[in-house]
């Protein structure tokens, strides 16, 4: 599979995706680290892709984006933006409605009983 496809895929996959350096638990960088806090305190579930584990996925990211930088949070196939956005937009307290009525949107029949 081409790398951009790979990329279309997870994020159409996955309604809420962090692409990282590291895992929550184990953040690579400070930037990873304060975004990872971030989601955890958004209190829902979210998947992540380390981009250090997948050399393809952050070279050719960048460019799908058109955002330099990482981490980046996507929402419903959108990018929400990289740290300084997901950080102000949680302090301001915009974030957290966004994540929860997506984790709502998506939550199984089977989780909700």
């Amino acid at each position: 599979m081409e790398t951009v496809e790979k990329i279309k895929q997870q994020i159409s996959e996955n309604p809420i995706i962090v692409y990282m350096k590291g895992s929550p638990k184990l953040p690579s960088c400070g930037f990873s680290s304060q975004v990872a806090q971030v989601m955890i305190n958004c209190g829902e579930q979210f998947a992540f892709v380390d981009i250090l584990q997948h050399p393809d996925i952050r070279a050719e990211l960048p460019k799908y984006a058109n955002w330099p930088t990482f981490p980046q949070l996507w929402v419903e196939g959108e990018l929400i933006g990289g740290c300084d956005i997901i950080t102000e937009m949680f302090q301001k307290g915009e974030l957290q409605p966004i994540i929860k009525a997506t984790a709502d949107k998506y939550r199984t029949e089977d989780a909700a009983e």
